[in-house]
């Protein structure tokens, strides 16, 4: 499993740039962000190769530490919820994580949309604690991602393992 990391996230588990992965980009990462809202951490995490998303709020240094053993439980708790198997978007290994820097502008831009969404919904709710997460994270994996084209991320998820594994002219 590899997570790829902002450098907010970087920075915040003090990752050193010498124990990074060097791996080339692939619709399995993970991607991840540190986000502020309200001021409290949240992470926003997202699939490469679906923009499947999950928003977790309120979390602190000390919850992200190993990371794999941060993202993984979340990623398996969010793909139960939607009714996935749990490694429909590849084996989750909190032990076998490799942790490296973004590597695609496109899931970037995604995510700061989806950060923006986060932001109004918080707003709307009247902030962080009056917020149903659920429902947000609901919202955010069926929202239409200019990558995707007319799929929605958890219809993608839902195919992904399918895709992924006939190649992408049969997927996409």
């Amino acid at each position: 499993m590899l997570i790829r990391c902002t450098a907010k996230v970087l920075k915040t588990l003090s990752i050193p740039a010498t124990s990074l992965a060097d791996a080339p980009p692939s619709d399995q990462d993970w991607y991840a962000n540190l986000l502020w809202f309200t001021g409290r951490k949240c992470v926003l995490l997202t699939h490469a190769g679906t923009l499947f998303s999950i928003f977790v709020p309120d979390v602190s240094v000390v919850d992200l530490r190993p990371f794999g053993r941060f993202v993984v439980p979340v990623v398996e708790a969010a793909m139960g919820s939607e009714g996935l198997p749990v490694d429909a978007l590849g084996a989750l290994d909190p032990d076998s994580e490799a942790v490296a820097k973004t590597a695609s502008r496109s899931v970037l831009g995604c995510m700061n949309d989806l950060a923006i969404q986060c932001e109004y919904r918080i707003e709307d709710a009247g902030g962080l604690d009056r917020l149903d997460i659920d429902q947000l994270n609901r919202e955010l994996r069926r929202t239409i991602l200019g990558p995707l084209g007319n799929t929605y991320p958890i219809e993608a998820a839902g195919a992904f393992r399918e895709w992924n594994s006939s190649g992408p002219e049969a997927g996409r």
